[in-house]
C-alpha cells in the first residue's frame, strides 16, 4: 500500500465559516445567462463501496450549490475509470470554474487534475487526496484518527466481552486508496502494539480490491477457513464490517465478534443496534460537503479559499491546503447521535424489527 499522506499543521485560523463521499447527474443554474459565472463540476466515484455518496454527499453538496445560487453538475463514474475520464472532460468542455473530484485512484486523478489545471480550473480534491496530483485544495476529515477510532473501538468492545489473547483479521479498504492507507495507520498505531504485548494475536490481514462489499466476504470465508477462532474483525468501513457479519452469521457466530466499521451507514448502524457490529466511525458529511462548496464556491468567484490545516502529499512532494474536519466513534449508546444530527432520519433506520431496539436506545 502507498505510504499515506502527513497531517503537517493545523494552526491556520479559518477566516470564513466553512463548516465542514447513481449514475444519474445533477444540476442546476444560478440566475442569469453570463457564461462567466461561477459553475462548479463535481465528480462522485461510485455507489457500491459505499452508500453515503448517493445518500449524503450529492444531497449536501447539492443543497449547499443551491443556496448560494451557483451552477453546478454533479455526476457519479460508477467505478468506470473511463467515464471518469469522460465525465471530467465534459465538465471542463462545459465551462466549469472549479472541479471537485472524488478520485477512483491516484492514476486517474492526476490525469484529470492535471487536465483541468491546464485550462485554467481550479481544482479541490474531496475525501480522498489525489497522490502525485495538482489538486490545489483537499477537504476530509483526519482519516489517521478515523483509523485509531476504529482500533481503540474494536479494543473496548473486546474488552467488554472479556476477550482473552483474540485473534484479530483485519479487512482493509481498497489499495489504490490513500484514505485506507490512512484508516490503517490509525488502527495498526493502536493494534501493533497490542500484538507484540501478546494481549492479541495477529490473524489474518488483507486489502478489499476496490472495497468491494461481495470480494470482502469472499476473502473473509476465506480467512475464517484458514483461521476459523477469529475472535475480532476490524473491518475497515461499514460495508466490509457487513460482509463479514454475513459470513459469522451463516455459523451462528454474529455477535460473537467483535466487527468494526466507518461511514455510519443505516445497515451498519442497524447492526450495531443488534449487536452484531460493535461500533462505526461517524464522519459528518455535511460538515466536509458544506466546507467544500463555500471552498468551491469563493474559487469560482476568483476569491482566495480558506483552510485549517496543511497535509503532505508524499508522492508529489508538496503540501497541500486543506479544511480536515474531526470523526466521532458510534457505539450502540449514542447511535441516536448521529439521527439526532440529521445524518439518517429514524424512519429509514428503525424499521421492522429495528423499531424496538431503536426505543430501547433511546432513538426518538
Amino acid at each position: 500500500m502507498r505510504k499515506g499522506l502527513l497531517l503537517t499543521a493545523a494552526s491556520v485560523a479559518l477566516v470564513s465559516s466553512l463548516t465542514a463521499c447513481g449514475g444519474s447527474s445533477s444540476s442546476a443554474d444560478g440566475s442569469g445567462s453570463d457564461a462567466k459565472k461561477p459553475k462548479i463540476g463535481v465528480i462522485l466515484p461510485d455507489s457500491k463501496s459505499s452508500a453515503r455518496w448517493e445518500t449524503a454527499d450529492r444531497k449536501y453538496l447539492s443543497e449547499a450549490f443551491k443556496a448560494a445560487g451557483v451552477k453546478y453538475d454533479i455526476q457519479n463514474a460508477q467505478g468506470d475509470k473511463q467515464q471518469f475520464q469522460t465525465i471530467a472532460d465534459q465538465m471542463i468542455t462545459s465551462g466549469v470554474n472549479v472541479l471537485v473530484i472524488v478520485n477512483l485512484d491516484s492514476g486517474t486523478g492526476k490525469a484529470v487534475l492535471d487536465k483541468a489545471k491546464a485550462q485554467g480550473v481550479a481544482t479541490i480534491d474531496y475525501d480522498r487526496l489525489t497522490l502525485g496530483g495538482s489538486a490545489q485544495y483537499y477537504v476530509s476529515f483526519d482519516n489517521t484518527e478515523v483509523g485509531k477510532l476504529q482500533g481503540e473501538g474494536l479494543g473496548k468492545c473486546l474488552s467488554d466481552m472479556k476477550a482473552k489473547k483474540p485473534i484479530i483479521a483485519t479487512l482493509n479498504g481498497s489499495p489504490t486508496d490513500n484514505n485506507a492507507t490512512l484508516f490503517a495507520k490509525g488502527y495498526n498505531g493502536v493494534l501493533d502494539p497490542k500484538y507484540k504485548a501478546g494481549e492479541y494475536v495477529k490473524g489474518p490481514d488483507q486489502s478489499v480490491p476496490d472495497w468491494d462489499n461481495a470480494q470482502a466476504g469472499t476473502i473473509f470465508e476465506q480467512m475464517l477457513t484458514s483461521e476459523p477462532k477469529i475472535g475480532g474483525v476490524l473491518a475497515a468501513n461499514d460495508g466490509l464490517g457487513n460482509a463479514a457479519i454475513a459470513v459469522l452469521r451463516k455459523q451462528n457466530r454474529n455477535g460473537e465478534v467483535p466487527v468494526t466499521g466507518q461511514d455510519a451507514t443505516v445497515q451498519g448502524l442497524q447492526n450495531i443496534l443488534a449487536g452484531d457490529q460493535c461500533m462505526t466511525v461517524y464522519k459528518a458529511v455535511k460538515k466536509e460537503a458544506d466546507a467544500t462548496a463555500e471552498l468551491a464556491v469563493s474559487l469560482a468567484k476568483g476569491k482566495k479559499g480558506e483552510t485549517n490545516a496543511t497535509v503532505e502529499d508524499p508522492e508529489g512532494k508538496r503540501k497541500v491546503a486543506a479544511v480536515l474536519e474531526t470523526p466521532v466513534a458510534i457505539y450502540k449508546d449514542n447511535v441516536k447521535d448521529v439521527v439526532a444530527d440529521g445524518f439518517v432520519t429514524k424512519e429509514e433506520l428503525c424499521t421492522g424489527k429495528y423499531a424496538a431496539l431503536c426505543t430501547k436506545a433511546g432513538i426518538k
